[in-house]
């Protein structure tokens, strides 16, 4: 797979935390297409070609996830948990990616399988240092399990 079509799984029901995120991969040239889910559902309906995305080709997955835990309708930790109790996406990147400090959140997220967990800085400096570094790492550095 190449650099180009690494798609990045933004699920973030807030609108100015959308609006950054895409602002700091954009701003660190990180110019992976970028599909945003607004709540877990849609998320969801995204991986497994259901509900709004039915018919949407599932063989393309995302390189990455970065899922918030408070969403609407179904939240991350629910999410996570469905992504990982099916085989054709239980292998998965998924980075939460939150504001919450609950150690309770970060205790579920990686008992149901994440494999980082990140807080989400206020700063915007900070932000996109870690969102450059997120995407350095996990669209360059990681090497992805196998399809």
């Amino acid at each position: 797979m190449s650099e180009g079509n690494k798609i990045i799984l933004l699920v973030e029901d807030n609108p100015d935390d959308e609006a950054l995120a895409i602002r700091a991969l954009k701003r660190n040239h990180i110019s992976n297409e970028i599909v945003v889910a607004h709540d877990g559902v849609e998320a969801l309906d995204y991986l497994f070609g259901t509900g709004v995305h039915a018919g949407r080709d599932i063989s393309v997955k995302p390189t990455v996830i970065l899922l918030d835990l408070k969403l609407p309708r179904v939240d991350g930790i629910e999410v996570l948990r469905r992504l990982r109790e099916d085989e054709r996406t239980s292998l998965l990147p998924v980075v939460v990616l939150t504001t919450s400090n609950e150690e309770q959140d970060l205790l579920d997220s990686y008992s149901q399988g994440c494999n980082s967990y990140i807080r989400k800085p206020v700063d915007f400096i900070q932000f996109s240092e870690a969102i450059r570094q997120l995407g350095m790492y996990w669209l360059l550095m990681n090497e992805p399990p196998p399809v």
